[in-house]
């Protein structure tokens, strides 16, 4: 089945894209078409060092895409708002940071779900992988429901290397999973980031292996699992009932970051 690129924020050609590139503008993935063209391969460089992903496809996909307008070998695919790092999230977040990490979510509707529950449970950053996970589209901009606009989301290489980081920061790694512990019977109010598995294999097994505590939803019907977004949402809200009303209180009259 041909994937729809109708609901991405496309830029065509070498100077739109080279330009965007200079400027700093977020984008998500850029697609070269094959060959060994110089200015083409100067895009390349310039995307690469700037962390972005890099695909090369054959001049035909290019050509579908564009609908028949002139892409000159290259298309990127712009994000809806920036990125930011996971050091900036935290520094927002004050003493008692609460992370969602998500581990190759790949439904652009589920993750504009989880950045709205994000935004209602008070989480102070969301933290997706670069490759294998949806991005800040318009698809999920509209799932949002405007929350994009307020929960930071920070993209990074590696999922495994920041948590990692984060627990030498002292933070507190809890990662949704079947052969978890009772979600509620888990101490969840401290520092904490939260890490939710992708839509058909859940948590990878590296990330698995470095969470502090593996926590579990009930699932008393025939079902075996829940979708990623109520998941995290259900989660989300844990944390903050044990956050108590003191939290909830700052919480529902603080500016959003």
């Amino acid at each position: 089945m041909s994937q729809d690129y109708s609901d991405e924020n496309i830029l065509l050609g070498r100077n739109p894209v080279r330009e965007a590139l200079r400027a700093g503008r977020p984008i998500n993935k850029i697609l070269l078409a094959g060959g060994d063209s110089p200015p083409l391969r100067e895009l390349g460089r310039l995307a690469r060092e700037a962390g972005i992903p890099v695909q090369q496809v054959d001049r035909a996909k290019l050509d579908k895409m564009a609908g028949g307008l002139p892409h000159q070998g290259v298309i990127a695919f712009a994000s809806v708002r920036d990125y930011v790092e996971v050091d900036e999230i935290l520094a927002r977040a004050g003493e008692k940071p609460f992370l969602v990490i998500l581990d190759e979510i790949n439904d652009p509707h589920n993750l504009g779900a989880i950045l709205r529950s994000a935004d209602a449970a008070g989480v102070h950053g969301v933290v997706i992988p670069r490759r294998r996970s949806a991005s800040l589209t318009p698809a999920v901009a509209r799932a949002s429901a405007g929350a994009v606009e307020y929960v930071p989301v920070a993209r990074v290489t590696n999922i495994v290397r920041t948590v990692e980081s984060l627990k030498e920061k002292g933070i507190w790694i809890v990662g949704a999973h079947m052969e978890g512990q009772l979600y509620w019977k888990a101490s969840l109010d401290g520092p904490l980031a939260l890490v939710i598995g992708g839509e058909e294999k859940g948590l990878g097994r590296l990330v698995r292996e470095k969470c502090d505590q593996l926590v579990s939803l009930p699932m008393l019907g025939r079902v075996s699992s829940l979708n990623a977004s109520v998941a995290a949402a259900l989660l989300s809200y844990e944390v903050l009932r044990q956050r108590g009303r003191a939290q909830y209180e700052r919480l529902s009259h603080r500016g959003r970051l």
